[in-house]
Protein backbone atom coordinates (compact mmCIF):
# COMPACT_ATOMS: atom_id res chain seq x y z
CA UNK A 1 0.00 0.00 0.00
CA UNK A 2 1.39 3.37 -0.97
CA UNK A 3 0.27 6.77 0.24
CA UNK A 4 -0.07 9.61 -2.27
CA UNK A 5 -0.30 13.30 -1.42
CA UNK A 6 -1.79 15.82 -3.84
CA UNK A 7 -2.53 19.50 -3.47
CA UNK A 8 -6.12 20.64 -4.07
CA UNK A 9 -4.95 22.21 -7.32
CA UNK A 10 -3.35 18.97 -8.53
CA UNK A 11 -6.50 17.05 -7.57
CA UNK A 12 -8.74 19.49 -9.47
CA UNK A 13 -6.53 19.40 -12.55
CA UNK A 14 -6.20 15.60 -12.70
CA UNK A 15 -8.89 13.77 -10.72
CA UNK A 16 -8.34 10.60 -12.77
CA UNK A 17 -4.72 10.48 -11.53
CA UNK A 18 -6.02 10.64 -7.95
CA UNK A 19 -8.50 7.83 -8.60
CA UNK A 20 -5.77 5.64 -10.10
CA UNK A 21 -3.51 6.36 -7.11
CA UNK A 22 -6.34 5.42 -4.71
CA UNK A 23 -6.24 1.88 -6.13
CA UNK A 24 -2.83 1.51 -4.43
CA UNK A 25 -3.65 3.22 -1.14
CA UNK A 26 -5.08 6.41 0.38
CA UNK A 27 -4.67 9.74 -1.40
CA UNK A 28 -4.24 12.73 0.91
CA UNK A 29 -5.49 16.00 -0.57
CA UNK A 30 -3.99 19.09 0.98
CA UNK A 31 -5.18 22.69 1.33
CA UNK A 32 -2.35 25.13 1.83
CA UNK A 33 0.02 22.29 2.65
CA UNK A 34 -2.15 20.71 5.35
CA UNK A 35 -4.07 17.43 4.88
CA UNK A 36 -7.75 18.24 4.37
CA UNK A 37 -9.31 15.19 2.69
CA UNK A 38 -8.58 11.53 1.98
CA UNK A 39 -9.63 9.68 -1.17
CA UNK A 40 -10.22 5.92 -0.80
CA UNK A 41 -11.66 3.19 -2.96
CA UNK A 42 -15.14 2.12 -1.90
CA UNK A 43 -13.76 -1.24 -0.77
CA UNK A 44 -11.22 0.44 1.54
CA UNK A 45 -13.88 2.78 2.89
CA UNK A 46 -16.32 -0.05 3.63
CA UNK A 47 -13.58 -2.03 5.37
CA UNK A 48 -12.66 0.97 7.55
CA UNK A 49 -16.27 1.94 8.23
CA UNK A 50 -17.08 -1.55 9.45
CA UNK A 51 -19.22 -2.40 6.45
CA UNK A 52 -20.29 -5.59 8.14
CA UNK A 53 -23.15 -7.82 7.26
CA UNK A 54 -26.64 -6.39 7.01
CA UNK A 55 -29.66 -8.03 8.64
CA UNK A 56 -30.54 -9.50 5.23
CA UNK A 57 -27.06 -11.07 5.01
CA UNK A 58 -27.38 -12.50 8.51
CA UNK A 59 -30.82 -13.99 7.86
CA UNK A 60 -29.56 -15.62 4.66
CA UNK A 61 -26.68 -17.37 6.45
CA UNK A 62 -26.53 -21.14 6.88
CA UNK A 63 -27.94 -22.43 10.15
CA UNK A 64 -24.53 -23.86 11.09
CA UNK A 65 -22.80 -20.48 10.75
CA UNK A 66 -21.24 -19.13 13.92
CA UNK A 67 -22.54 -15.72 15.01
CA UNK A 68 -20.79 -13.58 17.56
CA UNK A 69 -23.48 -12.12 19.81
CA UNK A 70 -22.36 -9.19 21.97
CA UNK A 71 -23.12 -9.37 25.69
CA UNK A 72 -26.41 -7.86 26.78
CA UNK A 73 -26.38 -4.60 28.68
CA UNK A 74 -27.42 -4.65 32.33
CA UNK A 75 -31.10 -3.51 32.25
CA UNK A 76 -30.93 -2.51 35.94
CA UNK A 77 -28.23 0.03 35.20
CA UNK A 78 -29.69 3.52 34.62
CA UNK A 79 -28.93 5.33 31.39
CA UNK A 80 -26.07 7.82 31.58
CA UNK A 81 -27.53 11.03 30.20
Amino acid sequence: MSITTLSSREFNQDASRAKRAAENGPVFITDRGRPAHVLLTIEDYQRLAGGGATIVDLLAMDEEAELEIPPRRDPARPADL
